[in-house]
């Protein structure tokens, strides 16, 4: 039997969610319980905690665990990790508990109680320092960076017993698929390498060559979308997936890519976000992590290779998974078909330049795609989406950054 790359830590993975009459218990019990809302971020966080893509976090980071990521991107136990994975309240709610007593985590939203948490340490910390470490600036305008500065001001730490997938596995079905299950997935088709491919949007072209690239080194392929809250203006995940789904069915091999999502929001933070995508897709079991242009950037705030560069300043047993670099892709009129810098040595005119944000635009304008940009199928699904949308439901994209190249 194949086997694939350990979870994070060397360990088994580590899920951290309840089943059964320990379950029903402890949603009892947490009725009682001080009740603490969480944000989008940290649902989603709980989640990936629940289903074991954190393994082997057992909850919310200390100060110490904070301070470190930030610093050197390892915990207090020296175990790497490239973000904090936090958890924060106001002053006043903060003040309704101690250390040492349970806390129930509730989604807001929904009104359900995601978690219990054990209280271990209740701090404050310097937002500023953290988006400066993590998202290499402090400017408002990132997406990344307002989260954290909108945080509470008290951060709490401990250990969580998940109660709740927050709805993800009612919305989507088979589509979300926790580690356990892709790692089945992975062993019952035979594979021991596999390449995750990270996606925001839907997949393009460019989108369409890199995981065919990695599929003539991997066995296989896990294209991996993001299920989480993104920012105005993004394709909501059910239209993403239903395209993904389409592409994969008409111009890929059976049995090359398994198609799944992942319950986080967005951060934004470029190289740091990378390493992150890769120590999850390892628990995950994915042996290789799809880099290419300005992975998880927004704007011009990452140069378009940093989470390249990235993968080569940490240590070299800090992860299994393995990055696969892969340079700017585009279509070549020349050539007759997708390149890259590398391969292609034809001028700027020769090229059409792709990527989700230009897709985006001239859709929600209603300019024509080229079809050396998309497959018909995605445009067709894609389309029907941007007609269905009212005036005051259209968000303007604009070029900037890489995306403007």
């Amino acid at each position: 039997m194949p086997k694939l790359v350990n979870p994070h830590g060397g360990g088994n993975l580590k899920p951290l969610l309840l089943q059964g009459q320990e379950l029903a218990e402890a949603r009892k019990r947490a009725q009682s319980l001080v009740k603490i809302p969480v944000s989008s971020r940290e649902k989603g966080d709980l989640i990936m905690l629940g289903i074991g893509g954190f393994t082997p976090l057992e909850g919310f980071m200390t100060h110490a665990d904070w301070e470190g990521v930030c610093d050197g991107m390892k915990m207090a136990n020296g175990l790497f990790w490239p973000i904090p994975i936090t958890l924060s309240a106001s002053k006043e709610s903060a003040a309704t508990f101690h250390t040492g007593h349970d806390i129930a985590l509730v989604d807001p939203d929904a009104g359900e109680i995601l978690a219990i948490m054990k209280v271990t340490e209740k701090y404050s910390i310097n937002k500023a320092h953290e988006c400066a470490m993590v998202f290499r600036t402090t400017d408002l305008e990132h997406p990344g960076v307002k989260m954290v500065m909108e945080q509470g001001e008290v951060n709490i730490a401990g250990p969580v017993k998940v109660l709740s997938q927050g709805g993800f596995p009612e919305k989507y079905g088979a589509l979300y698929m926790t580690p356990a299950q892709t790692r089945a997935a992975f062993e019952t088709n035979g594979w021991s390498s596999v390449a995750a491919f990270q996606t925001r949007n839907p997949m393009h072209r460019s989108h369409e060559y890199l995981a065919k690239v990695a599929i003539e080194t991997c066995d296989g392929v896990l294209v991996h979308s993001l299920l989480g809250n993104l920012k105005p203006g993004d394709i909501p995940a059910e239209v993403r997936t239903r395209a993904i789904g389409e592409l994969i069915e008409k111009y890929f091999v059976k049995k090359t890519v398994v198609q799944s999502g992942y319950p986080l929001d967005m951060r934004y933070a470029g190289p740091r976000e990378a390493l992150l995508h890769a120590l999850f897709r390892q628990n995950y079991g994915c042996s290789h992590q799809i880099v290419g242009r300005d992975h998880a950037g927004v704007g011009s705030y990452y140069g378009p290779f940093d989470a390249h560069k990235i993968f080569d300043e940490i240590p070299k047993d800090a992860l299994e998974t393995r990055p696969l670099k892969i340079d700017w892709t585009f279509w070549c009129y020349s050539c007759g078909g997708m390149a890259s810098d590398r391969t292609c040595p034809h001028k700027a005119e020769d090229r059409l330049l792709l990527s989700g944000t230009k897709l985006r635009k001239m859709l929600s304008e209603g300019t024509a795609v080229p079809a050396e940009f998309s497959r018909p199928e995605v445009l067709d699904i894609l389309s029907e989406y941007y007609g269905s949308l009212q005036a005051h439901e259209r968000v303007e994209v604009k070029l900037a950054g890489h995306s403007a190249r």
